[in-house]
């Protein structure tokens, strides 16, 4: 009978339907959780902040840690630097006036880069010619942090895109999409040092740009200068002053050195996809990639470990 049915309610016309091929432009978001195999030294950057604020006398035994190191060598340095047990726990006594958000500031951003390190996602493009010999490319980086999501593209922050050529994809009369084996390569201490000063810093403290503005607006020099005075009795308030500022540089250097550590070597996902692929305006060109699966490896200084939940979507471009 024209214009019959199976009496279900979906016409052809509300439905999806296979495309015949996956040639065209793509634009993908992938979602990766490395927690079970994060690199060791991520995870080193993560204590050193927990470091500044765990021990009995902190936080100012770390801002006296810095202190001292700032100061030349000799016998001024070195009464201080035996001093501290004692100067610390002064310091601590009038912590309110020193450094009154200290502690919860730098475990803040402890606990934020412990979750962007752990879970980000990757901007990318999936170009696909009639032969199938695709080009991958990772043009930026998603983060979650705090159940807000930032997206930032490699190009604008001096950032090289990462491209990988001749991927093998195959779509199957089903609409399977499969994306063959390859290498990407990612300079994860650079995307850890983006969103470190990109979305956690703004976070924290949105008048700062970088981590030494954040420990500086927490630390109060002056009143650290003038108590270490006061509590040895020696040199001058001003000279402790000019100490604990260059301290605080120093210290906040010395953490962002730690990431770029991390890109000593790069950390490599070497995987494989499978995808549904959705043809929506039935022209038989896939328009929709959904519900992708990444698996393979995640390797990093030549240690590798299975990839744990890894997914992706993508749109035609």
């Amino acid at each position: 009978m024209p214009g019959g049915g199976d009496g279900s309610g979906s016409g052809s016309g509300s439905q999806t339907e296979t495309p015949l091929t996956a040639e065209g432009k793509f634009s993908l978001q992938s979602d990766f959780d490395i927690a079970t195999n994060m690199p060791g030294t991520a995870g080193e950057v993560t204590n050193a902040f927990i470091a500044a604020t765990d021990g009995g006398d902190d936080p100012a035994h770390w801002i006296l840690d810095q202190l001292v190191a700032q100061l030349p060598d000799g016998t001024f340095k070195n009464v201080l630097q035996g001093s501290i047990p004692f100067v610390a726990g002064y310091l601590n006594d009038r912590l309110l006036e020193v450094a009154p958000d200290f502690v919860v500031t730098i475990r803040d951003i402890g606990n934020k880069f412990g979750q962007m390190a752990r879970h980000f996602g990757t901007l990318e493009t999936l170009d696909v010619p009639a032969n199938g010999q695709a080009t991958h490319t990772v043009n930026g980086v998603h983060f979650t942090v705090d159940q807000i999501d930032l997206s930032y593209m490699f190009k604008d922050y001096q950032l090289t895109d990462v491209t990988v050529p001749n991927v093998g994809v195959t779509i199957d009369k089903l609409g399977k999409l499969t994306i063959a084996d390859h290498k990407v390569p990612l300079s994860y201490g650079k995307v850890l040092r983006l969103g470190l000063d990109e979305v956690i810093i703004p976070l924290v403290d949105p008048t700062a740009v970088t981590l030494e503005d954040v420990l500086k607006d927490v630390v109060d020099c002056q009143a650290v200068g003038q108590y270490v005075y006061e509590a040895i009795g020696i040199g001058s308030a001003s000279t402790f002053e000019s100490a604990c500022n260059s301290g605080l540089k120093a210290g906040a250097n010395a953490l962002y050195a730690q990431i770029g550590k991390i890109d000593a070597s790069a950390l490599e996902f070497g995987i494989n996809g499978v995808a549904k692929g959705v043809d929506k305006n039935h022209d038989g060109k896939m328009d929709s990639i959904q519900t992708g699966a990444w698996a393979g490896t995640l390797t990093y200084s030549g240690s590798a470990a299975p990839l744990s939940h890894a997914t992706f979507l993508g749109e035609r471009m």
